[in-house]
């Protein structure tokens, strides 16, 4: 009798589980391992952001999402598919846009019709339209500046209309207002049915896009949270100097005086809006106690 595998997972919440990673292992080399027991579950309807320093493993966590490298040990499943055996039909379901972008010496239209076929909810109408928004010109790609170039990768992405839309350092060279435009685009394109992930070191970039947070350390996961779970455990504010610090986690001086993380024990009641890049600084320098709190 054959087994039939049925990879379709939901929460308790009737949210499809789109990419779950059991105790996966990976190294370029033999004799160092990357990851070393990873244990991830992501969702759908979810736009995350995923945080680490220079070699934290962010890229190749990405790689091994898409099928770009192959687990050592473990089991990687996206979409309900092995990605290291790179499918037509799975590959048809994701697109990654990368952080080092290449294009040909073509028009941005025939760019676009040269991936058309891979993608069958291509929709071109919404590609040009997405150019106009984010004012790219309809000529060649060789004659636009590396900005136009990444707007167009962007633009292709979210026309692609795939179930997981994956994009590493998305706004290295965009202006600022190209990158409120990119979050508008992105908050836009989220439904049921979708993820996004995107890895960034811009982490203000993220600020009112995202709704679940990342943060990888050494191959470590330290972090896998809503946005609403983390303000629900800990309150960001402005520390006057009599404060009590029993509660802070983490705190550092800037020009307003001193920002800081606090623990949430029953004390603070006010609801904070996050600050992402002080809840990573935090993150690194609480990693035991921020992992026990925030993994999933």
């Amino acid at each position: 009798m054959k087994k039939v595998l049925i990879f379709t997972v939901y929460y308790n919440t009737n949210t499809l589980l789109m990419i779950e990673f059991n105790h996966v292992g990976f190294g370029y080399t033999q004799k160092k391992n990357l990851y070393k027991d990873l244990q991830m579950n992501l969702q759908a309807g979810s736009i995350y952001g995923l945080l680490g320093r220079n070699g934290a493993g962010k890229s190749t966590l990405l790689k091994l999402i898409t099928g770009l490298v192959f687990a050592k040990r473990g089991k990687v499943s996206v979409l309900g598919d092995n990605p290291a055996k790179r499918h037509p039909s799975f590959l048809q379901k994701i697109f990654f846009i990368p952080e080092e972008i290449d294009t040909p010496d073509i028009d941005v239209l025939s760019f676009a019709e040269d991936f058309k076929p891979f993608y069958p909810n291509f929709d071109k109408q919404q590609f040009i339209g997405l150019l106009h928004e984010m004012e790219v010109p309809q000529t060649k790609l060789s004659q636009m500046s590396y900005g136009q170039k990444k707007k167009t990768w962007i633009a292709l992405g979210i026309s692609a209309n795939t179930e997981l839309l994956i994009l590493d350092e998305p706004t290295n060279g965009l202006d600022i207002p190209s990158k409120r435009q990119f979050r508008k685009m992105i908050a836009s394109t989220i439904n049921d049915n979708r993820c996004i992930i995107i890895s960034t070191h811009q982490v203000r970039d993220l600020d009112s896009l995202i709704d679940r947070i990342l943060v990888v350390e050494n191959g470590e996961l330290l972090v896998n949270s809503s946005i609403d779970t983390i303000t629900s455990k800990l309150h960001f504010k402005q520390l006057k100097d009599d404060y009590p610090s029993d509660n802070v986690l983490y705190s550092e001086s800037n020009l307003l005086g001193t920002s800081a993380v606090l623990l949430n024990n029953g004390g603070e009641s006010a609801f904070s809006r996050i600050d992402i890049e002080l809840f990573f600084n935090a993150v690194m320098a609480n990693k035991q106690q921020m992992q026990s709190l925030f993994t999933a």
